[in-house]
């Protein structure tokens, strides 16, 4: 962090932030000897129609080429999102312009309207660090990156908390980011669960328990042990716990599921899709990285990620449409299909959180069906939930975190649909297919606060865009931070 836009040289890259109607910052216009002339930069600006817009980019060149490259980005009218969006989309150009030789990206935040402020701080370093995210697993060499991101506050010594918030909110969803990028000819249950038991078990007041095939026999985790019998990978139960000393009585658990890969099993997933579903597992990954995020900043909450891991694959051994499967809770339900393998250990796990973790409310997060995709598109989740209160806090979570969620109705006249002549419920009915899902999970959470929320969209990204790269998102995992941080409400406007 830097209190004043510093001394430039040939290898920097300075962006300068650009507000509606095309105004440029205070600091630039009335500095006595300004790194780029400001009427060369406004006529730069008109020439290209850059009115100060988001995404909106104008390239100075400067004479003598110091500082290498001038940057004129648009920021609107500074709002959160779009001071997030800046800071990537500075950051994006700034790796462009690393191929010729620039190292240093210097990032100024405080724009036309106002200092600033920590929240704005905050998503500014989140926004650069994962816009500058890369999953690469390539014999050819990286290509050059920037070295160094300043960035340029008035008050730069009032901001280190808010600076660390973002470094470590960012951190976190690149870890999860990792998880889902790795192929799956790596990424087993086991190997899924080495990594949580790797990144967690170390961190203070966190515990992290892996239950084994043995385990889950014991403990009545049918559906995980049924999605995970074809596969020569045995399935686990990752819980990682993070309590702090300072903790209220309310537990939260969120759940997701670790599919590490899902062929469909005997339900066979046709071949156009199946290669996407490594990223299965982002759910688990975004629970994972929120307790993460939650130990790293030393939140006062206590707060457990219940991760079922399995590969849905095909053998003698796979469970078949026309089983009931039996779940932690008693529960048993008649396969339809075995595609729909991940609201199976999604019942379990959080059947289990109920009964045996103590939770005082439930979130799971999943890329469950292919209908919320439809319905919302790719950036935004379907968030289900039979309390106002819990709706309201993630909404308002997910805002902040730039994750929107649409709340979804959860309509109880599609219940009957669930129906089954031999079980307790059927795993895949004819209707409305993320109401279904929702509903089919609802009972496994008891008469808990309860919310899922379904990132079948926004869960992977097709292409490079402001902070996402293409591939796994990370998305959840900031909202869940978010809330976290809010102290978890479930009542009351959140």
């Amino acid at each position: 962090m830097l209190a004043a836009v510093p001394e430039l040289g040939a290898d920097d890259v300075l962006a300068v932030p650009v507000a509606t109607g095309a105004v440029l910052p205070p600091w630039l216009t009335a500095a006595a000897s300004p790194v780029v002339d400001p009427g060369l930069l406004a006529g730069a600006l008109a020439d290209t129609g850059n009115t100060g817009r988001p995404r909106a980019v104008t390239n100075v060149p400067i004479a003598g080429r110091r500082p290498r490259s001038v940057v004129a980005v648009g920021i609107g009218d500074g709002t959160l999102p779009e001071v997030r969006r800046y800071a990537a989309t500075a950051v994006r150009r700034g790796q462009t312009l690393a191929r010729h030789g620039a190292r240093r990206l210097v990032l100024p935040l405080d724009g036309a309207a106002a200092p600033a402020g920590a929240a704005e701080v905050r998503v500014a370093v989140e926004g650069a660090l994962l816009a500058g995210y890369r999953f690469r697993d390539s014999s050819r060499p990286h290509p050059p990156r920037l070295c160094t991101v300043a960035v340029v506050l008035a008050d730069a010594d009032a901001a280190g908390a808010a600076v660390r918030a973002g470094q470590v909110a960012a951190g976190a969803v690149g870890w999860a980011r990792d998880l889902v990028n790795t192929p799956p000819s790596t990424k087993t249950p086991a190997w899924l669960a080495a990594q949580a038991v790797d990144r967690l078990a170390g961190l203070p007041h966190v515990t992290v328990d892996v239950l084994g095939p043995r385990e889950l026999a014991a403990g009545g985790f049918g559906g995980v042990l049924a999605v995970g019998g074809g596969s020569a990978h045995p399935p686990a139960v990752v819980v990682a716990a993070y309590r702090h000393p300072e903790a209220g009585p309310g537990h939260p658990v969120l759940v997701g599921p670790g599919t590490t890969f899902d062929t469909g099993g005997l339900s066979i997933t046709r071949s156009a899709a199946v290669r996407h579903t490594k990223t299965d597992m982002a759910g688990g990954a975004a629970v994972l990285a929120a307790v993460d995020a939650a130990a790293r900043l030393e939140l006062p909450v206590a707060v457990t990620a219940v991760v079922p891991v399995s590969e849905n694959a095909v053998s003698g051994s796979s469970y078949r449409p026309s089983d009931v499967v039996r779940h932690v809770d008693g529960r048993s339900t008649e396969v339809r299909t075995t595609a729909a393998d991940g609201r199976l250990v999604l019942a379990d796990a959080l059947a289990h959180a109920r009964l045996h973790l103590g939770a005082t409310a439930l979130v799971d997060v999943a890329p469950l069906t292919a209908a919320a995709k439809v319905a919302l598109g790719a950036r935004t989740a379907a968030l289900y939930t039979t309390t106002d209160g819990l709706a309201a806090a993630l909404g308002a979570a997910g805002a902040q975190a730039g994750e929107p969620a649409w709340r979804m109705p959860l309509d109880g006249e599609y219940g009957a649909l669930l129906d089954s002549a031999v079980a307790d419920a059927t795993d895949a009915p004819s209707g409305p297919g993320g109401t279904m899902a929702a509903l089919f999970l609802r009972p496994f959470a008891g008469d808990l606060p309860w919310a899922h929320l379904d990132i079948a969209g926004p869960a992977r990204a097709a292409s490079d865009d402001g902070e996402l790269a293409r591939g796994g998102t990370g998305f959840g995992t900031r909202t869940l931070l978010h809330w976290l941080e809010a102290g978890a409400p479930v009542t009351g406007a959140g």
